[in-house]
């Protein structure tokens, strides 16, 4: 018995031993691509001596002689700490996933080419203008001066992922960089998705209450549209899901996250400190790392800080020494669905409003890892891509004989939008950005600006050109032969919104609507807020001057209005109104979570139980109005729709009638719908936390996901490369965390406030941001998740153009040498 357990012991200390030898020889080599950051190069492609001071935060701060080395150091740190993201964001624009993920991404690939972004972002290199140009090739040479430092001295692959995915990293080019602007762009866009949901919607139930469910933005609204079948006759077939939106890797999300964000500026006469003063926090889906890279860049027109996207050479948020410029989505309505009717005697002809035309079509051939090659006809109408019905359930509106193309600003192989970005970092006050914004073509931005002297909103983007008997006006998919539904083109940038130095000294924009225009000058029926600019609105009111600290108090601000219109419209009927309920029964446990909400201020606290139960009451309520006549089109409806619960319990327009449950012979009250809702919300919540209410935390359901998008569903790896944070905020509050609204967790925090960054121009260098985060995108790295912390707490790092600052606590200095 002694040899055995002897032979025992050391065969499992040579198993120890072994796992303990294989671990040090894995960490060995995948620290291989950890940078040293006090490292000196000599380079081919650049003029003169370079400098990477990195401070404390890992943020570079580039000094070179000319512009063309500081881009040059900018693509080289860049992809010190972002090759793999970098590389995967290129390969995702260019469809070519499958080359590495096999057939997981096959579906992604095949629409990412369909769009063929790659293709016009190539065309699109000569468009720019010479210091584009310029900028875009010293910046692909700093890149490919790092991944030659990968292979010459093997450096771990560039990164960890490298080991287990790929080990081919082609080189950087100009166009790689065009077409992340373009794949923001389609990330950004949700437009097509509210024609194809407002079609469905119409297709069940008569127009008004589409206007219910899908209401405009308030202020003046349209006139009645036709309802879709007397635009598009059907039938139309059963709906085919393609699933590629749930894929972590896919950048088709769904509308709810279709991009958001918050900017605010107040004029030096609305400054404690008499500078004027500009808020940005840009709102995208969590990752890890962050989408953003923070950076300086010291260019002959002066220095630069701020939010950068590795692939892109230009910051894209941030500030001079005398410029401020901010950026949150548009809304501006830049898609519009095209039903093409296709030729019975010829399948590769379309009809126009001339006749019969064939179709542009080529083809093009998706490698797949360990699979088939797979060969895709591509098609194009003079509208643009022809896209297939399994995916944005365009299926579901599309008869038989009839295919759906996309108009779409994005689709322009002459997008000057990097020349406009990289004007704007040299522009020296507000009208010099400005007139850089008219080169924006897409995504639509509105430009919130602060110089010295003042401040102003300018809308950037192609604005389209639609006839004003367009059938839809843009809103639902319309017959692509009728010359009335076809784009005549863009406006002129004159017409696009801009808002300079207003009376009152302050600016904002949550997303909310921001003119009240007629068709076809009206930018957008769809806008992406309608709540949040309320609680700015308090905010900014009920101080006479603001300051660096009170833009920060707005950013960080966790009160929810939506949850203090909406609570006293459905719960009116049901607070103190409780009979005596013996304890652990329904009524008692809806009588305590009826106190407990009672006294509640609406704050979005991750430690207070309230949010977690009004989410799951509100939740829960809207589906109980909308499932029984919208069936399962009611899982479209995933997130809350306020300004719809609103009505219902308001009784505007009728709308009160979506309480009562039409496949039920009783006719319920509102009230009903609101108590049985609760109930439901109730048992869900006491099965996953217990019966204990007062016990429950909105940040234990709300917790923010910084997943790896390659290795955050892969076992044991994912706990060490997700990132998980307990965090406050919703949907409608201004420090957004955005709701999964679906899967197991629906109140999973998805999407926020990646960037935050507030700078004051009575004191530059007392500006300020941080990242969600960290720099580096090296799960091994201290700089991987450094910022996170920081960033869940409120708290931000210093924005100073001070060199000697960025020296004091560097944790390196790269010296780049001309070879």
């Amino acid at each position: 018995m002694i040899v055995v357990f002897r032979w025992l012991l050391r065969i499992f200390t040579g198993l120890v031993v072994l796992a303990l030898a294989a671990a040090l020889i894995t960490y060995y080599f995948l620290s291989r691509s950890l940078p040293d950051y006090n490292e000196s190069f000599r380079l081919d492609g650049i003029s003169g001596p370079v400098e990477i001071v990195r401070n404390d935060a890992n943020v570079p701060h580039i000094f070179g002689k000319t512009d063309a080395d500081v881009y040059f150091a900018l693509g080289f740190a860049h992809a010190q700490d972002r090759l793999w993201q970098m590389v995967t964001l290129r390969r995702t624009a260019q469809g070519r996933l499958s080359e590495v993920f096999g057939e997981r991404t096959l579906k992604i690939d095949e629409l990412m080419r369909r769009y063929d972004l790659y293709n016009l972002a190539q065309q699109s290199v000569e468009a720019q203008d010479p210091e584009a140009r310029a900028a875009l090739d010293a910046y692909a040479r700093g890149v490919n001066a790092w991944i030659e430092q990968v292979n010459e001295e093997a450096r771990g692959r560039g990164a960890p992922e490298f080991f287990l995915f790929s080990n081919e990293i082609a080189v950087w080019r100009p166009a790689d960089s065009i077409v992340l602007i373009k794949l923001m762009a389609l990330q950004l866009s949700s437009h097509l998705q509210s024609e194809v949901l407002r079609a469905r919607v119409s297709l069940l139930m008569p127009d008004e209450r589409v206007a219910q469910i899908l209401p405009d933005a308030p202020g003046e609204g349209v006139t009645a549209l036709p309802d879709y079948a007397s635009i598009v006759p059907g039938p139309f077939p059963a709906l085919r899901k393609a699933g590629v939106a749930e894929d972590p890797l896919s950048p088709f999300h769904p509308k709810a996250l279709s991009g958001a964000s918050n900017a605010w500026a107040a004029a030096p006469g609305r400054s404690a400190a008499g500078g004027s003063l500009l808020a940005n926090d840009p709102h995208l889906a969590f990752t890890a790392p962050s989408t953003w890279y923070l950076a300086r860049l010291q260019l002959s027109t002066g220095g630069v800080i701020g939010a950068t996207i590795p692939g892109i050479p230009a910051v894209l948020l941030g500030r001079s020494n005398s410029l401020g410029w901010a950026l949150t989505s548009a809304y501006m309505d830049d898609q519009d669905v095209h039903i093409e009717e296709v030729n019975p005697d010829n399948h590769e002809e379309y009809r126009t409003p001339d006749g019969w035309k064939a179709f542009e079509t080529r083809r093009s051939i998706i490698k797949v890892k360990d699979g088939t090659p797979l060969t895709v006809t591509l098609r194009w109408t003079d509208n643009g891509p022809v896209l297939p019905g399994t995916h944005y359930d365009l299926a579901a509106i599309t008869p038989p004989g009839h295919v759906a193309s996309l108009s779409w600003t994005a689709l322009s192989a002459q997008d000057t939008s990097m020349s406009a970005a990289l004007r704007l970092m040299r522009a020296q006050n507000v009208d010099d950005a400005i007139a850089a914004g008219r080169l924006f073509v897409a995504p639509a931005q509105n430009l919130m600006l602060a110089d010295v002297n003042g401040i102003a909103l300018q809308t950037v983007g192609a604005m389209p050109k639609r006839d004003p008997n367009h059938q839809s006006q843009g809103r639902m998919p319309s017959p692509g032969w009728l010359a009335e539904n076809r784009w005549q083109g863009t406006f002129p940038y004159e017409d696009n919104p801009i808002v300079a130095n207003p009376d009152t000294g302050i600016l904002g924009n949550t997303n909310n609507k921001t003119v009240n225009r007629p068709f076809p000058l009206h930018v957008s029926f769809d806008w992406g807020d309608t709540q949040r600019i309320q609680r700015w609105l308090t905010l900014m009111k009920t101080r006479e001057v603001h300051t660096r600290e009170s833009f920060i108090e707005a950013q960080l601000d966790t009160v929810s209005p939506t949850a203090r219109g909406l609570l006293p419209l459905f719960a009116a009927d049901l607070w103190f109104t409780g009979e005596a309920a013996p304890d652990g029964t329904p009524e008692r446990l809806r009588q305590r979570a009826l106190t407990i909400l009672a006294q509640w201020n609406g704050e979005m606290n991750e430690h207070l139980p309230e949010p977690l139960i009004y989410m799951a009451w509100v939740r829960a309520l809207q589906d109980r109005l909308i499932r029984d006549e919208l069936g399962p089109l009611a899982d479209e409806f995933a997130h809350t729709q306020p300004d719809f619960i609103e009505a219902v319990y308001r009784d505007t327009n009728g709308a009160s009638a979506w309480c009562d449950i039409i496949q039920s012979a009783a006719t319920e009250s509102c009230t009903d719908i609101a108590r049985m809702a609760l109930d439901d919300a109730l048992i869900r919540l006491t099965e996953t936390y217990g019966p204990n209410i007062e016990s429950w935390r909105w940040g234990d359901a709300h917790q923010a996901t910084h997943d790896h998008p390659t290795l955050g569903q892969v076992p044991v790896l994912r706990h060490l490369v997700n990132i998980r944070q307990s965090t406050s905020g919703g949907d409608q509050t201004l420090m957004r965390g955005m709701t999964r609204g679906s899967g197991r967790n629906p109140y999973e925090n998805v999407a926020g406030a990646g960037y935050r960054g507030v700078y004051d121009f009575a004191d530059p260098d007392s500006s300020v941001f941080i990242t969600s985060t960290g720099q580096s995108g090296h799960p091994l790295s201290r700089f991987y998740d450094n910022l996170g912390e920081l960033w869940r707490r409120g708290e931000y790092i210093p924005m100073s153009l001070d060199p000697d600052l960025a020296r004091a606590a560097a944790v390196g200095i790269t010296r780049l040498e001309p070879r």
